[in-house]
């Protein structure tokens, strides 16, 4: 295995010391905590997070306009909930803190335990549960990926303007029933922790439906040209999103080059124009990686005017563009 590290015992140790480093506007507690240096004085506060591997996500939404705090688990391994609780207890406001987490069962359950440990204490402390990968066909086990990211900016967005808890929890609720997400993979992660591949895959193959831990997809195809591929995830999707003024995220799972994340863009818009969709906002990017897999989500909002104002909000992260 080659990967650039020193230990892999020590890895999302090192690597939160380096994003200490990169980004001065935040700072670690309790070993994996990422929180805002300059604390929310009022608003809603929000918490996210889960197992390390998929940066940007979360610990790069930790800013003004998104995120307050983010917990960092081990690699693809949900944090503990004393370390949840760490970082709900540091950056709680009188107004309250949502937890927003995605749907896999170890962060469902170390987030919610914390959340009870929270209220004990005297913190108003609300959840929402993001379930957006339609690769999977019961809607209550479909998985949080890309679209957390879209969460992130919305709750954020209504943190800034002065809605109280419910009011967040209840609008970020709606919105989540809405977001659209399948991904796709040509070559599988590599995880530095066991040193293993998420996966098979056959250099002439694709894997389609993937997850964001390294899980395999749903199933495997001969590899395609970037429109068919495009034409494939966006027939799956349109069998959910039936209106045609769109919010859309094109997401790297990590290892996939700008060049050809701006190759996916054109026949994506391609096929918008094609299909006449009203793309009021396309960003493209990395956002929700799988550490070193190499393939793209394509993640589908219905327009309404409020996401747009939320998502062309101000944020200091530099990755949310």
């Amino acid at each position: 295995m080659k990967k650039l590290m020193k230990e892999k015992t020590n890895f999302v140790a090192d690597m939160l010391e380096g994003i200490k480093v990169m980004d001065h506007s935040v700072e670690i507690i309790s070993d994996n905590v990422v929180v805002r240096k300059n604390l929310k004085s009022k608003g809603v506060a929000l918490v996210s997070g889960g197992g390390s591997g998929h940066e940007p996500a979360h610990a790069g939404f930790v800013s003004e306009g998104m995120l307050d705090a983010a917990v960092c688990g081990e690699v693809f391994t949900s944090p503990t909930p004393d370390k949840i609780l760490d970082a709900i207890k540091h950056v709680a406001t009188e107004e309250g803190v949502l937890l927003i987490i995605k749907n896999y069962a170890g962060d469902v359950m170390n987030f919610e335990m914390a959340q009870e440990m929270a209220e004990m204490e005297g913190i108003q402390c609300q959840s929402v549960i993001v379930r957006d990968d339609i690769s999977i066909d019961n809607e209550q086990d479909r998985r949080g990926v890309a679209g957390t990211v879209f969460v992130h900016k919305y709750a954020g967005y209504l943190s800034d303007n002065g809605y109280n808890l419910t009011e967040i929890k209840e609008k970020v609720e709606a919105f989540i029933e809405s977001i659209k997400t399948i991904g796709m993979a040509i070559y599988p992660c590599l995880v530095p922790t066991t040193g293993q591949y998420g996966f098979d895959l056959d250099d002439e193959k694709m894997e389609i439906g993937i997850g964001i831990h390294g899980e395999r997809g749903i199933y495997q195809e001969n590899i395609e040209p970037v429109d068919d591929i495009i034409k494939r995830l966006m027939n799956e999707l349109e069998k959910e999103v039936s209106e045609k003024e769109l919010i859309v995220m094109i997401n790297g799972m990590g290892a996939t080059p700008d060049s050809e994340l701006a190759v996916i863009a054109k026949y994506f818009n391609d096929y918008a124009i094609n299909h006449k969709l009203d793309i009021k906002k396309c960003i493209v990017g990395n956002y929700m990686t799988a550490l070193d897999m190499q393939g793209f989500s394509i993640t589908l909002v219905p327009y309404q005017e409020e996401y747009l104002k939320a998502f062309n909000a101000p944020t200091e992260s530099k990755y949310f563009k």
